[in-house]
């Protein structure tokens, strides 16, 4: 089962430090090269750079007043990714990338998404 993982081409768990401006201000953000490439893919949906989505990510969560310090908005993003591609998975955010982002119900997935959540802790608590 691991080697599943551990087959994985060293590159995509290579980090690599990029300079983005976020509210103004020059900043150096370090990923794994695999969330850098899933944060290319979802930015491609809606005709987005990484430094444009990431700017825009940042002026969202500050606009919503959760924006935490600089470590926790690297892990922002990582969690970003990975739901992202949760949301795929589970048939709430389609697969075909010609889709954007932007034309998607927000709404309408993250309640799909706590209603799978509830259905989820109903059966564990019930096994």
């Amino acid at each position: 089962m691991c080697q599943l993982f551990t087959g994985a081409r060293p590159q995509l768990y290579a980090s690599r430090v990029r300079s983005i401006r976020l509210g103004g201000v020059a900043t150096s953000i370090r990923l794994e090269n695999i969330y850098w490439q899933a944060l290319e893919e979802i930015g491609a949906r809606d005709g987005l750079t990484v430094p444009r989505l990431v700017s825009r990510l940042h002026e969202e969560l500050a606009a919503a007043g959760t924006l935490g310090d600089r470590a926790n908005f690297t892990s922002f993003l990582r969690v970003s990714c990975t739901r992202y591609l949760q949301l795929q998975v589970a048939g709430l955010v389609p697969s075909d990338c010609s889709v954007p982002i932007r034309d998607l119900d927000s709404r309408s997935i993250l309640a799909a998404e706590r209603a799978a959540a509830e259905r989820a802790e109903k059966r564990a608590l019930a096994a």
